[in-house]
């Protein structure tokens, strides 16, 4: 494709990356976005060409839709309705494309009425939530367009992961590299990103575009954080994060020379706390949003889990569309009540007491006869949980508030929770969050979150002893080791594939950790009950964590 042939014509070339927010499976809605965002950028910048993400039209993950029946009818219309909006520049969109029988994760380049270029992606991934090679078929060839006499290639995410696409493309004289991606978050995904970008631009000896999607779609999250390096690796151009935008890159055409990419914005993307805070706002903003809730329900106990849940909640949806309650029972303490009526009232949510004797009492008169002889254990403890929870359902369905668990990555991993009680719910924000970086993120909210932070977590709920208060006297750590214990010895184990021996090695408790390790692999079973989280590590409990229940499987090296 040549879309001006005199190499000088004004010397540049200006690149616009349109970083959205699509819907997963709403096509039509998705193609509009397109439209609405290209004539922007038309309107603005007067760009070159305009680049979109990775399966743009169907949204990234589009999972097992790609294997309606509808889908390619789907996509011809919104293809076509592309095509009728005649762009005066080359529009380049993501989309799932059938040729020969076979499905492609494709891109096509359309400008005025005519599909000008097409690419099939070479490299799919299918290792953590990535599973392309259960929908698509790889391709193959190189695709090059021209852009006032420059040889630009074109790709698809996984393709700069790996050597040969860029390779190729070297090859055939290409001199840039777009790619566009849906590419989803995890804590340092930036710098891993960064690094694969300036290992590519080195090697082809030309500057990468990479446009990212935004966004969040059940467990994951897309941060955007679109980017340009120029050909010496250095990043040049860096999108804010977890936005939309209409990003332009200015590029310097030069005779038989890579174009020199011209420094522009480098957002900052702050610190670890700043981004995982983000990325939990976007993603409980858009699973409530994008499933059509009128707001959320939580229970607020007093605790530090439940304090940041609101704080998000708030953060994600105002606070007229967050409802909390606190269900007292006989071992809450004053404290917890004050505190949850606190932050409450600081935040200005919509808040009950509801007491839950009365409906234990009940359940343990109907199960009197059951239990006769037995001794209180964990049945009771239980089942105060799930009186909670049964309130909080009830109030879910009469209202049309998803109830938000409030569930951190340390319990869930060890099933330190229960199953229809606390567990009972719709969406958990800490899901993939340990306990000790729940603390950072309290901190962070109540000191440097926004332009006017406001302290929303007492600080005793920040400072006293985590306890799920079930029992007279109860603390979290009578039945778990320390939490910075806790959480280094699940990080090794569920993110880094570390054995128990290796993890001993590594200088902790042998005892602590086989009990850990049982736990883990024990609670598997709850884990598959468990509400739908945000993803925030490069291994949460999900669709990257795929273990059996029922396994014979030993502890050991």
């Amino acid at each position: 494709m040549q879309t001006d042939q005199s190499p000088g014509s004004d010397g540049r070339l200006l690149v616009v990356m349109a970083q959205l927010n699509p819907l997963v499976g709403d096509i039509p809605g998705n193609t509009q976005k397109v439209i609405g965002a290209a004539k922007e950028a038309i309107e603005r910048f007067t760009p070159d060409i305009i680049l979109f993400p990775e399966l743009v039209l169907t949204a990234y993950p589009p999972e097992d839709l790609l294997l309606r029946p509808s889908l390619d009818r789907r996509i011809q219309r919104a293809l076509d309705a592309l095509l009728a909006q005649r762009f005066a520049v080359p529009v380049v969109v993501g989309y799932p494309g059938r040729e020969g029988g076979r499905l492609y994760n494709m891109l096509a380049v359309i400008h005025e009425d005519s599909i000008v270029a097409r690419y099939r992606k070479q490299c799919l991934p299918n290792y953590q939530v990535f599973d392309e090679k259960r929908y698509f078929q790889a391709g193959h060839e190189a695709c090059l367009i021209t852009l006032k006499g420059l040889p630009v290639a074109l790709s698809i995410c996984e393709d700069l992961w790996e050597a040969q696409p860029m390779a190729q493309a070297a090859a055939r004289g290409a001199r840039l590299m777009l790619n566009i991606n849906g590419s989803p978050f995890h804590i340092n995904k930036f710098q891993d990103r960064l690094m694969v970008l300036r290992a590519r631009a080195l090697e082809g000896n030309m500057p990468i575009v990479y446009v990212n999607q935004v966004g969040g779609q059940d467990e994951l999250v897309f941060d955007g954080a679109s980017m340009a390096v120029d050909a010496d690796g250095e990043l040049q151009v860096l999108a804010p994060a977890f936005e939309e935008g209409l990003i332009p890159l200015s590029f310097r055409l030069e005779a038989q020379r890579p174009p020199r990419l011209c420094r522009g914005e480098i957002a900052d993307l702050g610190s670890v706390e700043a981004c995982v805070y983000q990325a939990l706002v976007l993603g409980v903003r858009d699973y409530v949003n994008k499933n059509g809730f009128r707001g959320v329900v939580l229970g607020l106990s007093g605790g530090i889990d439940s304090a940041l849940t609101l704080a998000l909640a708030v953060d994600a949806l105002g606070a007229d569309r967050v409802h909390a309650i606190m269900m007292p029972f006989t071992y809450t303490s004053r404290m917890s009540i004050e505190d949850a009526q606190q932050q409450a009232d600081t935040l200005g949510v919509a808040y009950r007491v509801i007491p839950i004797a009365p409906l234990y009492e009940s359940f343990m008169s109907s199960l009197a006869a059951e239990f006769a002889g037995m001794a209180a254990d964990l049945s009771e403890q239980n089942l105060q949980a799930r009186c909670r929870g049964v309130l909080l359902m009830a109030i879910s369905n009469k209202k049309g508030l998803l109830v938000l668990t409030t569930g951190n990555k340390s319990e869930m991993a060890v099933g330190y929770s229960t199953l229809y009680g606390d567990m009972a719910g719709g969406f958990d924000a800490l899901k993939d969050v340990p306990k000790m970086l729940v603390y950072r993120l309290a901190h962070y909210r109540n000191t440097a979150f926004g332009e006017r932070p406001a302290a929303v977590i007492p600080q005793r709920v920040i400072e006293r002893p985590p306890s799920a208060e079930l029992a007279p006297g109860q603390v979290d750590e009578d039945n778990l080791p320390p939490y910075p214990v806790l959480d280094r010895i699940l990080e090794l184990y569920v993110e880094e594939d570390y054995s128990a021996h290796a993890i001993i090695a590594e200088g902790f408790d042998e005892v602590t950790v086989q009990r850990v390790l049982r736990l883990v692999d024990l609670n598997e079973y709850k884990r598959r009950q468990a509400p739908v989280g945000i993803r925030i590590s490069k291994r949460g409990f999900g669709r990257d964590r795929r273990y059996p229940i029922t396994s014979g499987w030993k502890i050991g090296d």
